[in-house]
């Protein structure tokens, strides 16, 4: 096993995505091993007991649960206060986690679900982001004027159902959620933990993330 942290990642995935950005603003040095899920390496199967990203492989175990990493590496260090938050926010990441993006799942691949009317999932979904609205009125993050572990688990959800029709998106009344997502798309922090990197190979120089 490794002697240092070792991300296993999917750019676009975005349980990665919030894998690393809690890494990011944690700071703990990191190889980031990018991977694609059509080509998994046996090097990254040996080390996913679930075989999904992200996977974060530490000298005495490997977690591969998204919270979890978020979780690891704001105990290394929390310089923003992520964990600073009501214990509501715990609340509203297992909503997300859960019906929302089930709905969410439903709506972007419709085809899969044939028994399912994608129009009712997608408003199951947008019911939770309407409540996201409600509580984002007047402060720029779900908790004040703040981030928290809330934001950063939750946005990269919203942006992926936001990907499925942007235009149907942007037309529906919550332009304080629409505000949140942008500030969040349009940030250097964001810009870092997307970054397009070749897929890993074994032999291939660290490629090192954080501080």
């Amino acid at each position: 096993m490794a002697q240092h942290p070792v991300l296993w990642s999917f750019r676009r995935c975005p349980y990665a995505m919030r894998a690393r950005l809690a890494l990011l603003s944690a700071g703990p040095r990191v190889e980031l091993r990018e991977i694609l899920l059509r080509q998994k390496p046996q090097a990254f199967l040996d080390a996913s007991p679930t075989a999904t990203v992200p996977a974060l492989q530490l000298p005495d175990r490997v977690l591969d649960e998204s919270l979890d990493i978020m979780r690891w590496a704001l105990a290394q260090q929390d310089p923003a206060r992520l964990l600073d938050m009501p214990d509501e926010g715990w609340t509203l990441i297992t909503h997300s986690d859960g019906p929302f993006k089930t709905a969410l799942d439903h709506t972007k691949y419709a085809t899969r679900h044939p028994g399912l009317d994608p129009e009712a999932e997608r408003a199951k979904a947008a019911a939770f982001l309407h409540d996201l609205n409600q509580r984002l009125t007047g402060q720029s993050a779900l908790f004040g004027d703040r981030l928290t572990i809330a934001d950063l688990a939750i946005l990269p959800f919203v942006r992926q159902f936001a990907g499925i029709d942007r235009a149907w998106f942007d037309a529906q009344p919550w332009p304080a959620l629409i505000d949140w997502l942008n500030r969040f798309t349009q940030g250097a922090d964001f810009a870092q933990v997307m970054g397009k990197y070749p897929p890993w190979a074994k032999g291939d120089p660290p490629l090192w993330f954080g501080a």
